[in-house]
């Protein structure tokens, strides 16, 4: 073997080495902060439902479907809210809708009766910045607190949802995402 190909093999050896090592590594740290991922995502979401529903205090009992999550878990449909004495005073929920550049997903609540919506707020989007992404300000969210169920659509179609100027349809997704659950709770509970 020539000195070329043994400085080639070396250099193949040292890099196949690295690589291993760096897998190696990888693979160690991506078990403890997977789970730590799961603990933080489970945290903002019990912190986001005691938002939208405070007089719960934090009790919110999860309703499984039939389905189950890549990891094999049942997957949350819902959330009852309840008082200290374990009376259901409302729902909370989070929804994915397609949005007008992608997916958007929404928290939710509604009181027991589903006569009033409680309020929503948007955790993730793909909307284009300076339109759709003012789901996320406070000047539309804020049309949403403690409304008839009965308003919750765009003031265009009847509701009292004013829709964001350039972005109906993230405002109308926004719309959507929350009256489609909120119709799936109430036949589940009813």
């Amino acid at each position: 073997m020539s000195d070329s190909n043994k400085d080639t093999a070396i250099v193949i050896g040292k890099i196949v080495l690295i690589s291993v090592v760096a897998a190696l590594l990888l693979g160690i740290t991506y078990v403890p902060t997977s789970a730590q991922l799961k603990i933080n995502e489970a945290n903002s979401k019990k912190e986001i439902l005691g938002d939208l529903i405070p007089e719960a205090s934090g009790n919110f009992e999860e309703v499984y479907g039939d389905t189950v999550d890549e990891d094999g878990n049942p997957v949350v449909l819902y959330y009852r809210a309840q008082d200290s004495s374990g009376n259901i005073i409302g729902y909370a929920f989070f929804q994915q809708q397609a949005g007008a550049q992608g997916p958007l997903v929404v928290a939710g609540g509604v009181d027991s009766a589903f006569g009033t919506f409680r309020g929503m707020d948007v955790l993730s989007h793909e909307e284009t910045p300076g339109l759709g992404a003012k789901i996320v300000e406070d000047d539309f969210q804020g049309q949403f607190i403690d409304i008839p169920i009965a308003s919750l659509g765009l003031s265009s179609a009847g509701g009292s949802i004013d829709a964001i100027t350039g972005a109906t349809i993230s405002s109308q997704a926004v719309v959507d995402a929350l009256n489609t659950k909120i119709s799936e709770i109430e036949e589940a509970e009813g």
